[in-house]
C-alpha cells in the first residue's frame, strides 16, 4: 500500500496536464480512444485543453466538406476561444472561414492551404484576426490583392506570409503584381515571405524589400521573370536570403500528390459520427454503467447492430461495406 501511495493516478490529473500529455496522441486517439477510458479523461478532451492548438491539415485533404464543416465547428466550439494555432486544407465556402475568424481572437498561428474563400469574405472578418503573426494562403486561388490589403492593415502583428502558388494556379493570368504591392504597402513587420511561382516581376519584388524593411527570407522560386542583382541584395539587405528564383524544384508537388497517399487516419471520422448517433452519454451514472461487465457485451451487440443498420450509406463516413 505504500508502494502505491508513491504513484498518482491518471485520471486525477489536472485537465491542463492531461491536454498536454494528449497532444502527443494522434488526432484519432483523442477523438474516438481517450473519451471512453474514465469521466475525467472524457471531460479533458470535451473541454478547451486539448483544442489550444489545432492540426488537421493532412486529414484535412481527404475529407469532403460537410464533415470538414462538423469537424470544424466542434473542435472550435471546444476551445472555448483558447485557440492558438489552427492548421487545415481545403476550406470549402466563406461561411466556415468567417466561423473560424468568430472565434480568433486568441489565434496567432493560421495555414489555410488550398481553401476556397473569397476576397470579400477575408475583406470583411479581417478585423477578428488581429492577432496572428503566422498566416498561410499558399493555393488559395479566389483571393488577391484586395484580400491581402485587409489582412495588412488589420494584422499589425503578422511576421510570416507564406503566398505560393502551384504553376497550375495561374494559368491564365497574366501578373500577380498587385498582391506583391499590397504586401509591400501594409505588411511592414514581416520577416519570412513566401511568394513561389507568383507571376510578379522585378519591380513589385523591390517594393516588397522596400516596404519590408525587416524581411529575413524570400521565397522567390518560379517567380521566372524577377531579375534581382546578387550583388546589389549582399549590399543593401545583408541580413536577407532571398530563395529562387531559378532553382529547379518539384512544384510543390507534395502539397497535391499527397492527396492520394491515404492513411489510416482517415477512417476516424466514422467512429466520431457513430458516437454523435448513438449520444454523448452527458449523465455520469449512464456513462459508468457502459463499463460494466454485465454491459460490455451489450455494447458489442449494439455496435455490431448500429453498423448492419448503416447499410448503403455506411461509405459516407468512412466504414467499409458491411459484410
Amino acid at each position: 500500500m505504500e508502494e502505491q501511495g508513491d504513484f498518482r493516478r491518471w485520471d486525477e490529473l489536472i485537465p491542463d496536464a492531461l491536454g498536454l500529455i494528449f497532444s502527443h496522441l494522434s488526432l484519432q486517439e483523442v477523438l474516438t480512444v481517450i473519451p471512453s477510458v474514465c469521466k475525467s479523461w472524457r471531460r479533458a478532451v470535451t473541454g478547451p485543453y486539448c483544442w489550444q492548438e489545432i492540426d488537421i491539415e493532412e486529414w484535412s485533404n481527404r475529407c469532403n466538406s460537410n464533415q470538414l464543416d462538423r469537424m470544424l465547428q466542434m473542435l472550435i466550439t471546444r476551445s472555448s476561444g483558447s485557440l492558438r494555432k489552427l492548421c487545415v486544407s481545403c476550406l470549402p465556402n466563406d461561411d466556415i472561414f468567417s466561423f473560424i475568424t468568430e472565434n480568433a481572437s486568441s489565434l496567432q498561428v493560421l495555414r489555410l492551404p488550398r481553401s476556397e474563400m473569397s476576397d470579400s469574405i477575408v475583406e470583411q472578418t479581417a478585423g477578428r484576426l488581429s492577432s496572428i503573426t503566422c498566416l498561410d494562403l499558399s493555393y488559395c486561388g479566389k483571393i488577391g490583392a484586395p484580400a491581402l490589403e485587409a489582412i495588412g492593415k488589420h494584422c499589425k502583428l503578422l511576421v510570416s506570409l507564406c503566398r505560393n502558388m502551384h504553376p497550375l494556379d495561374t494559368v491564365g493570368k497574366l501578373s500577380q503584381d498587385d498582391d506583391a504591392n499590397a504586401i509591400a504597402a501594409s505588411m511592414p513587420r514581416l520577416k519570412r515571405l513566401e511568394m513561389a511561382y507568383n507571376l510578379i516581376g522585378t519591380a513589385s519584388v523591390l517594393n516588397i524589400l522596400s516596404g519590408c524593411a525587416q524581411l529575413e527570407f524570400l521565397d522567390l522560386r518560379g517567380c521566372w521573370d524577377v531579375n534581382l542583382d546578387d550583388q546589389f541584395l549582399k549590399e543593401k539587405f545583408p541580413k536577407l536570403k532571398v530563395l529562387g528564383p531559378t532553382i529547379m524544384d518539384c512544384y510543390e508537388m507534395d502539397a497535391w500528390d499527397d492527396c492520394s497517399d491515404y492513411s489510416e487516419d482517415s477512417d476516424y471520422l466514422a467512429w466520431q459520427f457513430l458516437a454523435d448517433e448513438m449520444g454523448d452519454y452527458e449523465d455520469d451514472e449512464e456513462f459508468d454503467e457502459m463499463w460494466d461487465d454485465d454491459y460490455v457485451g451489450g455494447l458489442e451487440e449494439l455496435e455490431l447492430r448500429f453498423y448492419e443498420g448503416l447499410g448503403e450509406d455506411a461509405g459516407m463516413f468512412g466504414w467499409p461495406p458491411s459484410p
